[in-house]
């Protein structure tokens, strides 16, 4: 389980070929639960997970991590027949369950980066590439904006969120 970037390694810990590469002790997720995730990330053979199950939830106005990037990789892990589900939350930003910590507001994190609008994808040598510049991604790169919104949703989290 994890959240934001902790919940991209969540995801993406699922691919048999990290698996193969990291996980030397043979043991296995029960399943991998990422919370609002950047998933605007495409690596080479991400349809070939771990035969687990995902369950991906994620805030529907998030403005730092943008749930169309995950919807877009759910349909891809479905049509190739993978144990994946997205939870989605019409009222909830990213960080919506700090109201566990007392954040109950939504507010601007000033100056924090966002790849809310790149895309990018595995190149040749494992490389993070740009797909609309084809070059080496940097959070120097035209897509990288700043000031997206955080913040917790007390609703989510008297639910159990």
């Amino acid at each position: 389980m994890g959240f934001s970037r902790g919940g991209q390694a969540a995801l993406y810990a699922s691919l048999d070929r990290f698996q193969k590469l990291w996980n030397k002790s043979g043991a296995q997720f029960a399943a991998y639960i990422p919370f609002y995730p950047d998933c605007s990330t495409s690596y080479a053979t991400d349809t070939e997970i771990a035969a687990r199950p995902i369950r991906i939830y994620h805030g529907t106005p998030d403005d730092y991590n943008p749930v169309a990037s995950c919807k877009a990789y759910l349909a891809r892990l479905q049509e190739a027949k993978r144990d994946v589900v997205l939870t989605e939350y019409p009222d909830s930003q990213h960080g919506f369950d700090s109201g566990l910590l007392g954040v109950t507001a939504t507010t601007v994190s000033t100056n924090a980066q966002t790849a809310r609008n790149c895309k990018l994808r595995e190149g040749e040598g494992g490389v993070l590439v740009n797909a609309d510049t084809k070059a080496p991604f940097s959070y120097k790169d035209a897509c990288i904006e700043l000031n997206p919104h955080v913040g917790g949703n007390p609703k989510r989290v008297k639910q159990g969120i």
